[in-house]
């Protein structure tokens, strides 16, 4: 049976249909401007828009919708990573609510909470933290985005925020060294450390693809779709329209590349005999000419484009596979 995996993106919509799981079988690709410029609905104006939005979408690429899969930005939820004594499930079940209270900055009668062990060590190293990955956001907020499927007339499947998706499309293990995940979309440039294979925090930044659009409007006097254009096309080629396009952009890049090294100082504060190893990029934006180069050049480090398609097969698309990497991780996960 089909699923149907969806990120709602501040840009653009995406939507990949195929055979889930972990080698996925790719039958239809969609990406599609979002006039609405929001990624989830505020009110019921917005859900009434987005419902036609997607109505839309849906009907005119005959999408499938008996197993629908749905990301969550990272900015509506509150992501942590806890330590705690190796507890059973049982134990960790009646402790969570309490642990909540004290790391989801959210009123306990407002917050809806899931967790997940990440690592627990064995029995008899009982000196050793197991670890749990707490992921709150309000009630409100999966209420009003449920609504809008609900008058779709479909019940998800599954809702999981981006960057655990972006993770999935990585295929990370314990093997692989130690990575700071930048998912760089429109709005937001969300990250994600991966050490020893393990999730150790999330953080979100609000300023992404959109930013650097609104600096060429402002700098070069263009036009949104036409700074947008330019923005694709030349990058930070130094070489491409007199390096003016370029000089533009450069501001906004130095705030992505400040909020990385703030992540990396954070890891290197919690693991002193440790380093970042790498980065990998995601996103949209992360497709900017140059932007790898660049980042490279100031941080010294390894930076890849993420390539979400590897394990894939059937009708994959030509261009822009980074767009789609929180489509594949949605896709890939096993229910």
């Amino acid at each position: 049976m089909p699923a149907l995996a969806l990120d709602i993106g501040t840009y653009t919509i995406k939507a990949i249909a195929g055979k889930p799981g972990p080698k996925p079988q790719i039958e239809r690709v969609v990406e599609a401007f979002n006039p609405l410029g929001v990624s989830f609905p505020s009110d019921d104006v917005q859900v009434d828009k987005m419902v036609q939005l997607l109505q839309g979408l849906i009907t005119d690429n005959r999408l499938p919708t008996t197993d629908v899969r749905l990301s969550l930005p990272e900015g509506v939820v509150s992501t942590k990573i806890i330590s705690l004594p190796s507890l059973s499930d049982a134990e960790l079940a009646s402790a969570i609510g309490w642990q909540a209270e004290q790391h989801i900055p959210i009123p306990p009668e407002e917050l809806s909470i899931e967790y997940q062990v990440v690592f627990r060590p064995p029995k008899r190293d009982k000196n050793i933290l197991m670890k749990v990955l707490l992921i709150g956001v309000r009630k409100s907020v999966i209420e009003q985005y449920l609504k809008v499927f609900s008058q779709l007339g479909i019940e998800p499947t599954l809702l999981e925020t981006q960057m655990l998706s972006t993770i999935r499309a990585a295929q990370f293990d314990v093997t692989d060294p130690t990575t700071l995940m930048a998912h760089v979309g429109a709005s937001t440039m969300d990250m994600a450390l991966l050490f020893q294979g393990q999730l150790e925090f999330v953080i979100s930044h609000v300023t992404g693809g959109q930013v650097l659009t609104r600096s060429l409007e402002q700098s070069i006097g263009l036009e949104p779709t036409q700074a947008e254009s330019y923005k694709r096309t030349y990058g930070l080629d130094e070489r491409q329209f007199q390096g003016k396009v370029r000089e533009a952009l450069l501001p906004g890049v130095k705030i992505l590349i400040g909020e990385m090294q703030k992540a990396i100082r954070f890891f290197t504060s919690q693991h002193p005999n440790d380093s970042v190893k790498r980065i990998l990029l995601s996103g949209g934006s992360s497709q900017l000419p140059g932007l790898a180069q660049y980042i490279t050049q100031e941080l010294g480090l390894e930076v890849l484009i993420s390539a979400p398609f590897v394990p894939a097969t059937g009708q994959i698309p030509q261009v822009n596979h980074p767009a789609l990497t929180v489509c594949m991780g949605l896709l890939e996960r096993e229910l």
